[in-house]
């Protein structure tokens, strides 16, 4: 979300995690927002407006199996 505060490169998944993503448009709703346990949100340079959702997926995944791959070597 672009509202949450931790970062991706910060967050630490844990097993048994879901990731639920919103629209490109206008995100998730503020009542989903405040029943989920944690909120993160991919880091972006500023001149950049919002990624698209197939791309944040990727990226969000794509860290979370780096971080368990690394975590099981």
């Amino acid at each position: 979300s672009t509202k949450a505060s931790e970062s991706l490169w910060t967050f630490q998944p844990e097993p048994g995690d879901c990731y639920l993503f919103g629209p490109e448009t206008r995100g998730l709703p503020e009542d989903i927002l405040q029943k989920t346990v944690r909120n993160i949100r991919v880091p972006m340079q500023s001149i950049a407006r919002s990624l698209n959702l197939s791309n944040t997926v990727a990226i969000v995944g794509y860290e979370a199996m780096r971080q368990f791959c690394t975590a099981n070597q």
